[in-house]
């Protein structure tokens, strides 16, 4: 059991039956009523967003979540198939289920919430910045390092993103996986 004074941003609560993740939260506080806490939820298992009010003190039921990585293996019909580094247990998780899947590549790390009140897994992320390397492009040119004027690059797992015009193929890019923007290019 918890208060409303425990909310924290990332905290996964369980509110009618479905879990919710806190994406912002704040206090509004009048001369003459009880302060209130309102949050700003993320659906975990069914992709809505809500915004919810509480008085003050009032008791909120957050959900435990052990966080794990695995190893990102191959997609077929039953989704992304992932391998638990410590274990070695196979698991499946459905493409809405992980945050920017056009950046998974075969190997690499990604991070399973796992719910521990029902051991399921409830979503998973990958790492805040990842480094993929360029299939195509257009041609750079040299120089052109003055404007900030993007071209549109494919990478190694297909998807599309934009880099400055400097970049070519064949090069390794860091890319912010959260907003899919290029971070820079990495030297082998």
């Amino acid at each position: 059991m918890a208060t409303t004074s425990d909310i924290s941003r990332g905290m996964i609560l369980k509110l009618d039956g479905n879990l919710y993740s806190v994406v912002e939260f704040g206090e509004n506080k009048t001369a003459r009523a009880a302060a209130k806490v309102w949050a700003k939820l993320k659906g975990v298992d069914n992709n809505r967003t809500i915004e919810k009010t509480w008085n003050s003190g009032e008791t909120v039921f957050p959900v435990r979540v052990e966080k794990h990585t695995y190893q990102y293996l191959y997609k077929d019909e039953t989704g992304y198939n992932l391998m638990n580094n410590e274990t070695f247990e196979q698991i499946a998780l459905a493409e809405e289920m992980i945050d920017a899947p056009q950046f998974l590549k075969d190997g690499s790390e990604i991070f399973v919430y796992i719910n521990t009140e029902t051991e399921q897994p409830i979503g998973a992320e990958l790492p805040e910045k990842v480094v993929l390397q360029i299939t195509y492009c257009e041609p750079g040119l040299k120089g052109d390092t003055a404007t900030r004027a993007t071209k549109p690059a494919t990478v190694e797992t297909g998807a599309t993103v934009n880099v400055p015009l400097f970049v070519n193929d064949g090069e390794l890019i860091r890319i912010n996986t959260k907003t899919g923007d290029y971070v820079e290019r990495v030297k082998e």
